[in-house]
């Protein structure tokens, strides 16, 4: 268990009841099997999560040079408010050992937040929905395999639609 050393958050920060939560987790450096199921068990201190998809094998999007990353998408219910749930995936993200580089390089852990309930957020720090999830096929098919009716609020699309735009060849279900 990795421990979070996360401050309790306060009032302002929670909300006043859950909000469904998507989030997108992937890895591609050291054991990437062990940085799932170790960010998963970190997560679950501040999002009561309810469903987690399959594991999937993905080409690296942006940068190329890099090895296949997994990913997957857990959903569930969170009393963080959305910048507060933010630091928290953020500081998750460095206890597991995650550090900067450069845009789209290689990571032992990300956790990107896909949709917090219906808001849409657009602020220096946080954009919510994801701004490019609707272009990543390693996040819709595992966001398909959980919510594929899920509404998009900016581009007015269901989860399933904008999948179909997409190319699926580089995503493919993960061996042990």
């Amino acid at each position: 268990m990795v421990p979070i050393f996360t401050p309790a958050p306060t009032p302002e920060q929670t909300e006043h009841r859950p909000v469904r939560v998507y989030i997108g987790l992937g890895t591609n450096l050291g054991n990437r099997w062990a940085y799932l199921v170790r960010a998963l068990t970190a997560l679950e201190a501040y999002v009561s999560v309810d469903q987690a998809s399959p594991v999937y094998e993905t080409a690296p999007w942006g940068y190329t040079r890099q090895p296949s990353f997994l990913n997957m998408v857990v959903s569930g219910q969170t009393a963080l408010a959305p910048h507060a749930l933010l630091r928290t995936l953020k500081a998750i993200e460095t206890q597991l050992g995650r550090r900067p580089t450069f845009r789209y390089g290689p990571r032992v852990i990300d956790l990107d937040l896909l949709f917090y309930g219906s808001a849409v957020i657009n602020t220096p720090e946080l954009v919510i929905p994801h701004p490019q999830l609707h272009q990543r096929a390693f996040v819709l098919v595992p966001l398909h395999d959980l919510a594929p009716d899920l509404w998009h609020p900016l581009l007015r699309r269901r989860v399933r639609d904008l999948l179909a735009d997409l190319s699926t060849t580089d995503v493919r279900p993960a061996v042990r």
